[in-house]
């Protein structure tokens, strides 16, 4: 399937955008060269690869497309020269903003290549769902946390599904892709970054009674 140039540039932005929420969380830990590498690469790729799984999508998209791995080994052979600079500018924000990027870049991303494999509106946006998460998700368990989109409660996933509603909605009243997609990444991304300033939270399923 060859892409859109317009989505392969918001593909390259979701896995620089993963690929350092992962580089953050694995310095964190204080991990080697080897480890920093590893989260870096799950946290980028996880997500695309089981989404290019489940469409039978082959190859890969990162082996089609073997600059991104050069892209993700630069970024964690740089970081001693730029990861600094960028805590310091956003302090303990970097991580969640970040996250919050590569969330929004990859909903939108799934679903339109799910939408373009002429999957079922509900496939497409599970789709974009699942491309956005289980990077995050993959990153979280390397560095030995519970994913956060299970456990703080301020919605993740409901943010990527918001997202990819308002990509398919306005691609089904015929609005150019440029304008569908980032409306649906700044619906996610949005969305995300409001709920962490104010710390929006989900209830307990099911409610818990006294």
């Amino acid at each position: 399937m060859n892409l859109h140039p317009f989505l392969v540039a918001i593909e390259v932005g979701g896995t620089v955008a993963f690929a350092m929420s992962g580089l953050i969380e694995a310095t964190r830990k204080r991990m080697d060269l080897v480890g920093v590498f590893s989260v870096a690469f799950v946290s980028a790729f996880g997500g695309g690869t089981v989404r290019d799984i489940l469409l039978d999508r082959r190859p890969l998209f990162w082996i089609e497309n073997q600059e991104y791995l050069w892209l993700v080994l630069a970024m964690v052979l740089t970081t001693p020269l730029w990861l600094k600079t960028l805590r310091l500018k956003f302090g303990g924000h970097l991580m969640e903003f970040a996250d919050a990027c590569g969330l929004g870049l990859f909903a939108i991303s799934g679903a339109t290549i799910a939408s373009a494999a002429d999957m079922p509106v509900l496939v497409s946006m599970m789709m974009g769902v699942v491309t956005a998460i289980f990077g995050g998700v993959s990153r979280d368990v390397l560095c030995n946390e519970v994913p956060k989109v299970y456990s703080d409660h301020r919605p993740y996933a409901l943010c990527a599904l918001l997202g990819c509603g308002v990509l398919l909605a306005l691609d089904a009243i015929g609005l150019p892709l440029p304008m569908s997609t980032l409306a649906g990444i700044a619906t996610a991304t949005g969305s995300r970054l409001l709920a962490v300033a104010f710390d929006l939270r989900l209830p307990a399923w099911p409610a818990q009674r006294d």
